[in-house]
């Protein structure tokens, strides 16, 4: 098997690289930065990845540069926020990293690969792996200049112009489903299309969702008729301290972690659906580590 990336010090011993190690060429990079995945992490995510298509026979060319090497690449930008076109001379070019995170994000992958690592890491915490309840919330955040005049809108409850995410989450906060609207959108319109992600994803397991105040009315009752889903609201206390509310918490930890990573603090992307996977690899990237920790 090749060795790639090498580790500080410069020995590839023992350095596993990608299995389609036999068709690229041997990647001489040096492991030095924070984000880059460790032994137990790739041997998670490896082979979850999808084949390429010359390897189904489907035609195409055989991948250039490690996987491995690639991923690196992907969560170096989500972790620091920078331009793709600012990717350190140790990685892959970036048009070619560019091109494999679009790619990736336009067959699922992302979503399957972060669904399989919270699997584990449920069942690593002796719990079933299809979470049986769940909570949601939103987070509006500014847009650059890069997000188009049609993505994007005004909250005017948070003074905030530019997109807002919305998040469902398990019990544990580990991210299942994400959607990125404009800003102006309510939290009660968007949740009919992230209640219908979570749906998909969970299956008819999940049965009920904790929300705040901004997703009562007619939401509730469409949940349950349409999706089986009942709708709980977990309710402010009017007290004059600050407070940790139930279930509430869980998920905005989890909006703390994904804003943890410089790309999610505001929204460079110009399509939507490539915000969702910059939060879905911040997840990735969480979930991975959590879930490796225990080795």
């Amino acid at each position: 098997m090749l060795s790639c990336p090498i580790p500080a010090g410069g020995s590839t011993a023992g350095t596993p690289c990608c299995r389609l190690a036999a068709s690229h060429q041997p990647a001489r990079r040096v492991s030095r930065y924070p984000t880059d995945i460790t032994d137990a992490q790739w041997a998670e995510l490896d082979p979850l990845l999808p084949d390429p298509a010359c390897l189904a026979g489907r035609g195409g060319r055989w991948e250039k540069h490690c996987r491995r090497v690639i991923v690196d690449a992907i969560l170096y930008v989500v972790d620091n926020g920078i331009k793709w076109r600012a990717l350190p001379m140790d990685f892959p070019p970036w048009p070619t990293v560019y091109k494999r995170f679009a790619a990736w994000e336009k067959v699922g992958a992302t979503q399957r690969l972060l669904d399989a690592l919270r699997d584990r890491a449920r069942l690593a915490e002796g719990r079933a792996a299809t979470p049986s309840a769940a909570v949601m919330d939103s987070q509006s955040v500014r847009a650059a200049e890069t997000v188009g005049r049609a993505t994007r809108g005004w909250d005017g409850g948070k003074k905030v112009a530019g997109r807002k995410r919305h998040i469902v989450v398990d019990t544990l906060g580990l991210l299942v489903a994400v959607l990125v609207t404009p800003a102006s959108t309510q939290d009660r319109v968007a949740a009919r299309s992230l209640l219908r992600r979570l749906r998909d994803t969970t299956g008819k397991r999940t049965a009920l969702v904790w929300a705040d105040g901004g997703y009562t009315g007619p939401l509730i009752d469409w949940a349950r008729k349409t999706l089986g889903l009942v709708v709980e609201i977990v309710q402010r206390p009017q007290v004059p301290y600050f407070t940790v509310l139930p279930r509430r918490w869980v998920v905005e930890r989890t909006l703390a972690w994904i804003t943890g990573h410089r790309r999610c603090v505001r929204d460079y992307e110009r399509l939507p659906h490539h915000h969702e996977a910059m939060v879905r690899w911040s997840m990735i990237r969480i979930t991975s580590r959590r879930l490796t920790q225990r080795h």
